[in-house]
């Protein structure tokens, strides 16, 4: 398929998945007679992980440090498997921690709600 039907599919935008292939994020795009990206199989499953890693608010240093372990040439190594489980367990603490600091802000809002609500009486 065409970048502009990949981008379509994966809510990414046509310049956020040029901009993942010419930093090396994705794995090598064929080209058509005319040298327009096909994005098919491996790199549009891939595309559709980035989008998700983006959506969780992964740095995106650690996503190309992901994304090129997974593009290693080679069979997977225990190092790199490691090395990509902690990227991953590391980014989920992280959420965690985010959750936990929008669950006190949303408690504090509704707390604030209920003050101005009884006084709005």
């Amino acid at each position: 398929m065409r970048i502009e039907e990949a981008a379509k599919m994966t809510g990414l935008s046509v310049d956020t998945i040029r901009f993942y292939e010419r930093i090396g994020m994705l794995p090598p795009l064929s080209r058509d007679s005319r040298g327009w990206r096909r994005i098919s199989g491996n790199a549009l499953e891939w595309l559709g992980n980035l989008a998700r890693l983006r959506a969780t608010g992964m740095p995106m240093a650690e996503m190309k440090r992901f994304a090129a372990l997974v593009h290693q040439a080679g069979p997977v190594t225990a190092a790199a498997r490691a090395e990509r489980l902690a990227i991953l367990l590391a980014h989920r603490e992280r959420l965690a921690q985010r959750r936990a600091e929008i669950a006190a802000a949303a408690a504090y809002l509704d707390h604030k709600i209920s003050v101005y609500s009884e006084g709005a009486k």
